[in-house]
């Protein structure tokens, strides 16, 4: 059993810290808000620390899950940062979907400390994160990777090593721009179905077999068809993930037409108030 600093205990982090202490970890936990770690403390176990620095002292592994580069930097960096409390020879490993360049940035700072560092976003969203079953993109060299793997397993059902520093980010890029253009064909669809005075239950029972089958579909296409968002994975979220695709294509040359297109749809939602809606919202703008 690991001595485990957990960073940030939002709508992810918290139930992914939970897990660690399930499988009999040493956790101790750091939130900017101080009442949600003395909460998860009073109702999990583990112990809390009033800054990154004091969570971090003297633990084998440091997780991050926070909202973006920023927070990143600000939890890891600086004289309350962790690195300042790790020990050489520890590895801290961010679950944020932040970009591949801040990792990166962060990498090269942990090893001149003889620190090691993992990118490792993850998707599932939060039902993932507390049933245990989050896919976890890495980044990193392969002796930290493969100290941290039997640990992240309390929470992932699939992780894996995609490359040097950065490469955790890059392949969460690619997950998120392949939801973006699915939940778009779906809201297209549906929309289509609804004017064209299908049975939309009718249609997804025989398309959902086929081809056009996916995650979204499955999980969606109820809420979709009644209007119902108030739950799952932002609209704002989205929009900051989407962002640093757009950024990270200008720098490499990919050409992303759908997702600057999808991203000024999710734009639209916002505008409607709906930021805090789950991203199969974008049906939303279509039934106006």
């Amino acid at each position: 059993m690991a001595d485990i600093a957990f960073l940030g205990l939002g709508v992810m982090g918290f139930p992914m810290a939970r897990h660690l202490l399930a499988k009999g970890h040493r956790v101790t936990v750091y939130n900017r808000t101080e009442a949600k770690a003395r909460a998860f403390v009073e109702k999990h176990g583990g112990v809390s620390a009033p800054t990154p620095r004091e969570a971090a002292r003297g633990q084998e592994f440091v997780f991050a899950c926070v909202g973006n580069d920023d927070d990143l930097r600000s939890v890891a960096l600086g004289e309350d940062g962790a690195f300042a409390g790790l020990s050489p020879g520890a590895v801290f490993v961010d679950h944020t979907t932040a970009s591949a360049e801040v990792e990166r940035e962060l990498h090269a700072l942990a090893a001149s400390a003889e620190i090691g560092f993992v990118d490792a976003p993850v998707s599932g969203g939060q039902a993932g994160a507390e049933n245990g079953a989050l896919s976890i993109m890495c980044g990193g060299e392969e002796k930290d990777y493969e100290r941290i793997e039997p640990v992240i397993g309390a929470y992932a059902r699939a992780a894996r090593l995609m490359g040097p520093p950065g490469a955790g980010q890059l392949t969460k890029m690619v997950n998120q721009l392949c939801i973006a253009g699915l939940v778009q064909g779906l809201a297209e669809g549906l929309h289509f179905a609804r004017r064209a005075g299908l049975d939309a239950e009718a249609v997804i029972s025989v398309i959902s077999k086929g081809a056009a089958q996916s995650w979204q579909m499955e999980n969606r296409w109820k809420s979709m068809t009644k209007g119902e968002f108030d739950f799952g994975f932002a609209v704002d979220w989205m929009r900051k993930d989407l962002a640093i695709c757009l950024e990270e294509a200008r720098r490499n040359g990919a050409k992303l037409p759908a997702a600057a297109l999808i991203d000024q749809f999710y734009a639209d939602v916002q505008a409607m108030g709906g930021g805090r809606w789950d991203t199969s919202s974008l049906i939303a703008r279509l039934d106006r």
